[in-house]
């Protein structure tokens, strides 16, 4: 498809997609360090859900995210939740449970080019005192329930799906999840259970990339035939190319057959990124090795700033 047939939407979306690995970039380039792999694998991921497939309400948190303000409790009332960032919970709105919490930097950027969150919300990544962590919890910006380990932020969604079927509220609950998840045995059991309830207001978002801490997936513990599998666990699922934004969004429209969405979004974790083939198999998190390698990403940097309107 050619520029001068896009629907302006998918212009838009992909724009969005340009500028969440600009910025996730440029975080790296200014702190030595990222999940830089991430934003080239689910930058499209996170662009669809917040411009096209999510319903959610207007952010109703500061643009400035709060400090940490303790755990919450009955004498912490006004404990900040991160999905207030996300509308919070409403009966006619969709609700976004963000499972990979190390993707929690690709998360802020996103919520920064959608409007959400303040650029300069960045400025407090990782530091001591601040919401904005370095892997997402519940009181981060976007993020509505510790995931604990991988893999818990389907069972939480399940849990929520089948309270707001029974609630007889429309919103659906949408997910996103790394495929390293599906090597744990909790992800298999929420599926089950959510065939058995007939949950289909779930959505489920994988970002294929093929890639975890170790290393390539396939060396540490094979998941595929991926989708063979969900389907015989009683999924929908449906495999698209992860960086076609129309595919994407088209993936996610309800069937109301009785089975949660699967959608399996196969990425590459160097799109956009040619540099990063070196570092092939280790992607997981890119700290310069040298002056020589960091300019080579600033040059990088420089390059894909002139392909967008771009703001810091």
């Amino acid at each position: 498809m050619t520029t001068a047939t896009k629907k302006p939407w998918v212009e838009e979306t992909e724009e969005v997609a340009k500028r969440i690995r600009l910025r996730v970039l440029e975080h790296v380039l200014r702190n030595n360090g990222g999940y830089l792999s991430q934003a080239c694998s689910s930058a499209e991921l996170f662009a669809t859900l917040y411009t096209r497939v999510m319903s959610l309400g207007p952010s109703t948190a500061p643009m400035m995210p709060p400090r940490y303000q303790g755990v919450p409790g009955p004498d912490n009332p006004d404990y900040p939740r991160g999905g207030a960032y996300n509308g919070g919970i409403r009966p006619d709105k969709d609700q976004f449970i963000f499972s990979p919490a190390h993707y929690a930097l690709i998360l802020y950027a996103t919520l920064i080019e959608v409007g959400r969150l303040a650029p300069e919300a960045l400025d407090e990544f990782n530091v001591d005192g601040s919401t904005v962590e370095m892997i997402g919890h519940e009181h981060s910006p976007g993020v509505d329930t510790t995931t604990g380990s991988l893999a818990q932020g389907i069972s939480q969604a399940g849990g929520f799906a089948l309270a707001r079927k029974l609630l007889g509220e429309h919103g659906r609950v949408w997910v996103l999840m790394s495929d390293g998840e599906f090597q744990e045995g909790e992800v298999w059991e929420a599926l089950a259970a959510m065939a058995f309830h007939e949950l289909d207001n779930v959505g489920i978002y994988v970002d294929v990339n093929q890639q975890q801490c170790d290393g390539e997936i396939r060396t540490t513990m094979l998941t595929d035939p991926l989708l063979e599998r969900l389907e015989a666990f009683g999924a929908r699922a449906i495999s698209v190319d992860g960086h076609d934004v129309e595919a994407l969004a088209a993936a996610s429209a309800p069937a109301e057959d009785g089975r949660p969405l699967v959608v399996l979004a196969n990425t590459d974790p160097t799109r956009c990124m040619n540099s990063l083939e070196r570092r092939r198999p280790k992607l997981h998190y890119v700290r310069f090795a040298s002056a020589a390698e960091r300019a080579e990403y600033e040059e990088l940097y420089e390059t894909l700033k002139g392909t967008t309107e771009w703001k810091s």
